[in-house]
């Protein structure tokens, strides 16, 4: 029997948590009663439980052996504000929120694990299961950093795993450095002089400054950043005016930067006040940005990715796991944990039929069926780094 196997007599039971979960979708620090189904049942398995990390965030704590050696896995567990337009009989009850991005899989994956492992304790050293809240936006990784949990749970080494739409069940992605992108924010105003449309000499239009600064911002990525590198540059918004024949006397842009370095980040930063105070210049107007970091890169440490890489190898083959892909222009607040210790974030095949739908989407759910398998690389993940001394 496989692994992976050896996990299906729970696939059951853990389909009706999973599923319950998907019923109760809770939306970031709010995840009340999710963070009650955690803590309760990994006290049920004997487990200690500290809640509140975080705000709504839980960790277990499962020791084996004398060993000094400690990991953290980590599930996040916040949905999102999104109408599900699902009819199966696990659909969201809460109008306007739905698991439209498998929290509700990783979580029920990550109860699984810590149900083995405290059946078992075939390791030497202690296990960290961390239960993250909010991490779509909301930066639930750094309020559990910020309440001390590498302090409180001193551990050498942390991993995290999401579900990826359109690789096959069965089948793992490990990238040896970048896995997701940075996700910063902009917001620029642009205040000229109004005035009437047919009179346009009369004032400083910050419609023209803003047409011409949208341009301009295009070519931030293309003629100032390495073309090695990866960038995202988008103007999302664009607001101004309220009449058909009046020139206003303001504008506003926003927009979001992706990048894979902290280094490309501050490049697309300055070189969009750079040429923001062009344009103020050539246009005669005033140009204020705001530029506010988000989600920093999520960046895998090269050791623990190529453990991974042979952890799902030994679990579904080698030639299912690939290690080449491209990384996401998406973010990940898992890059926090990362920033403070090694580790590595690997997606897990979701499928590309039903239950495989993209991410964010009202009609996608999670794929039931690749609950054991993540199960499975969990509890070997442990087993190989915790393995007892011989």
């Amino acid at each position: 029997m496989s692994v992976i196997e050896s996990f299906r007599p729970q696939l059951a039971k853990l389909t009706e948590i999973r599923r319950d979960l998907h019923a109760h979708p809770e939306l970031a620090f709010a995840e009340h009663r999710t963070a009650d189904l955690i803590a309760t049942h990994l006290e049920s398995l004997g487990i200690e439980v500290h809640r509140g990390v975080g705000k709504t965030g839980v960790v277990g704590v499962v020791r084996a052996g004398r060993g000094l050696r400690a990991i953290g896995l980590r599930s996040d567990i916040d949905a999102l504000p999104i109408q599900e337009r699902n009819d199966f009989a696990h659909r969201s009850v809460h109008p306007g929120c739905m698991h439209a991005c498998g929290h509700d899989g990783h979580t029920t994956m990550l109860l699984g694990a810590a149900e083995a492992l405290a059946a078992q304790r075939d390791f030497d050293g202690t296990v960290y299961l961390i239960f993250q809240p909010a991490e779509e936006g909301e930066g639930g990784g750094l309020a559990m950093i910020d309440d001390g949990l590498f302090e409180r749970f001193p551990m050498e080494s942390v991993f995290g795993m999401h579900n990826w739409p359109g690789l096959a069940p069965g089948h793992f992605v490990v990238h040896p450095g970048p896995v997701m992108a940075s996700a910063d924010r902009f917001d620029i105003t642009i205040t000229g002089h109004g005035a009437h449309a047919a009179m346009p000499h009369l004032g400083a239009d910050p419609v023209t400054a803003g047409a011409a600064l949208v341009q301009a911002i295009q070519t931030i990525v293309s003629r100032t950043i390495d073309p090695t590198d990866s960038a995202v540059v988008s103007v999302t918004q664009f607001h101004a005016g309220e009449a058909y024949n009046a020139i206003p006397d303001r504008a506003a842009l926003c927009g979001t930067v992706r990048a894979f370095s902290e280094t490309v980040q501050d490049q697309i930063e300055a070189a969009l006040r750079r040429v923001a105070g062009g344009i103020a210049a050539a246009f005669g107007v005033e140009i204020a940005v705001e530029y506010r970091r988000g989600y920093p890169p999520t960046v895998n440490t090269p050791a623990e990715a190529a453990l991974s890489a042979e952890v799902a190898g030994a679990l579904v083959g080698a030639d299912r796991v690939t290690t080449n892909a491209r990384p996401s222009m998406g973010a990940e607040d898992f890059a926090y944990f990362l920033q403070r210790k090694p580790g590595s974030y690997v997606w897990i095949g979701n499928g590309a039929g039903e239950g495989g739908c993209t991410l964010h989407n009202p009609t996608y759910d999670f794929n039931d069926e690749i609950i054991t398998t993540g199960v499975a690389y969990w509890v070997e993940l442990v087993r190989r780094i915790l393995a007892p001394a011989r």
